[in-house]
């Protein structure tokens, strides 16, 4: 057994002692996967506070939902596809609310910054990502950042691909005019 092939058959090993309820095995996953999902999360979201707390969200969900994962996928894939999917219902839950006691469309307000924050976004991607309304900033995330297909945006978000290629183009000329010096 070569070396890559003896670690995939040990990461197998440790989701299939999770699922039988292993709380060690989990923990082990939670290390090994926690930091790409918080920083798949507090780029979506913008905000390190909120991605901190949905990130464990995202792990009580992967710990419920656990015994779906069957390996169709690496187990980094499926948990990547969680935790999008659990930051586009926060997403939309926020948005639903900010619709339900204003009267403006307060997802397209840029955050103000000051002088020095603005020279920081310029360098930083992360603070430029804050810039962007929520859904530009999701769509951008997850097709630029992650890999996911217009069509595979559009299923989870609920939007219509066009609507996701919109946002992408707002956003990168968005991203553009920011990190341009």
């Amino acid at each position: 057994m070569t070396n890559g092939a003896a670690r995939l058959a040990a990461a197998h090993d440790v989701v299939r002692r999770a699922q039988q309820g292993d709380v060690e095995a989990f923990a082990s996953l939670y290390r090994a996967h926690g930091p790409a999902v918080f920083s798949l999360v507090r780029r979506m979201l913008g905000d390190e506070r909120a991605a901190r707390d949905l990130v464990q969200d995202v792990f009580v969900r992967a710990w419920e939902r656990l015994a779906s994962f069957r390996g169709d996928s690496a187990f980094g894939t499926w948990l990547h596809r969680l935790a999008a999917n659990l930051v586009v219902e926060t997403l939309r839950a926020a948005r639903r609310d900010v619709l339900r006691f204003t009267d403006d469309d307060a997802d397209t307000t840029p955050a103000t910054r000051s002088d020095t924050d603005a020279i920081d976004a310029r360098l930083d991607l992360d603070a430029a990502l804050v810039g962007l309304a929520a859904g530009a900033r999701a769509v951008f995330v997850l097709h630029d950042l992650e890999g996911y297909s217009h069509e595979e945006i559009a299923q989870m978000t609920g939007i219509a691909a066009g609507t996701a290629r919109a946002q992408l183009w707002r956003a990168r000329r968005h991203l553009m005019k920011r990190l341009d010096p």
